[in-house]
């Protein structure tokens, strides 16, 4: 039995998709669970109950914690150990493996320029101090053998059907609508981003791949150093719409943070914006053989799962 924590998510669904390359035991764990594949397994739970987080692990042998919580400090402090704690507990009492899907939100900003697998853990904002918090979890579960967990890191997002992308967000839904894309920061930057298809294949295969664990991977992304402008065209191209696009100054974010929780939890990451973030998948590529979808390609399936016709 191969489970996932948190499908129907962004990557859960996708996931549940590519597991059935190495199984047909698939278990889909989340409060309101619905099957993917005909021969799903669907359990109800909540990961902030280690009862239940318990009964979605026991019998399996692999376990992918895909979960997403609120995008809001205060719930991931209170809430992400609890669920890495529980999901670590019942790992190691069902003798299970992990993998986690994770972000670069604890990488030190001066390396973003240049992300790898070595790039330091030095967090400059308190979504980062959570996620870095987790880590030093897993690493300790790893260093006393308790569990032997892959930590599947992926960059900023995108993908058909996605609702949680910034580049969709500022920029596809905006054209989409006959409004100009908005920028967090200058878009002459480039900005790599993961396909959430190719995240999840290549998910599914680290978790089937036995030496791939106690190790991070950074998941295929594109190598095209694109920036927000080229991003921009290649959106605007495959709706057929103008380029038409505005940068929101970090004054105007800021005051709008004062009025709305949302927009102040992005504020303390528009650093990632305001330099090059460049995330390095060759460790990936030279193992595994392939790397990410061209995104010219990835743009226009996007395009058309959003109910539009391609140019």
């Amino acid at each position: 039995m191969q489970t996932i924590l948190g499908a129907g998510g962004a990557i859960g669904t996708d996931l549940a998709r590519a597991l059935t390359t190495y199984t047909k035991d698939i278990r889909l764990v989340s409060r309101h669970p619905e099957k993917v594949n005909d021969s799903d397994e669907v359990v109800s739970a909540d990961l902030l109950s280690l009862e239940d987080t318990d009964r979605a692990v026991a019998g399996s042998s692999v376990v992918y914690l895909v979960a997403g919580l609120q995008y809001d400090y205060r719930v991931w402090a209170d809430q992400w150990p609890r669920v890495m704690d529980h999901v670590l507990t019942a790992c190691q009492r069902h003798k299970a493996r992990l993998v986690f899907f994770d972000n670069i939100y604890m990488i030190d900003r001066d390396h973003i320029g240049h992300l790898t697998e070595e790039s330091p853990i030095r967090p400059s904002s308190k979504k980062g101090f959570v996620r870095a918090q987790l880590i030093h979890m897993i690493d300790e579960a790893v260093r006393n053998g308790e569990v032997d967990v892959i930590i599947a890191r992926c960059a900023d997002f995108y993908g058909p059907g996605v609702g949680n992308s910034v580049l969709q967000e500022t920029v596809l839904k905006p054209l989409k609508n006959g409004k100009r894309a908005q920028f967090l920061a200058s878009p002459r930057y480039v900005h790599t981003y993961t396909y959430t298809p190719d995240a999840a294949r290549a998910t599914a295969q680290l978790g089937n791949t036995p030496s791939a664990y106690n190790q991070t991977w950074h998941l295929p992304t594109t190598r095209e150093r694109l920036t927000g402008q080229d991003w921009l065209r290649l959106i605007a191209e495959a709706l057929n719409v103008p380029p038409r696009s505005m940068t929101i100054p970090g004054f105007v974010l800021a005051l709008a943070g004062l009025f709305s929780p949302m927009l102040r939890e992005v504020k303390e990451m528009n650093y990632q914006y305001e330099r090059d973030y460049v995330f390095d998948s060759s460790k990936f590529e030279a193992a595994f053989g392939w790397g990410a979808t061209d995104p010219v390609k990835g743009i226009r399936e996007v395009v058309q799962a959003a109910g539009m016709k391609t140019a």
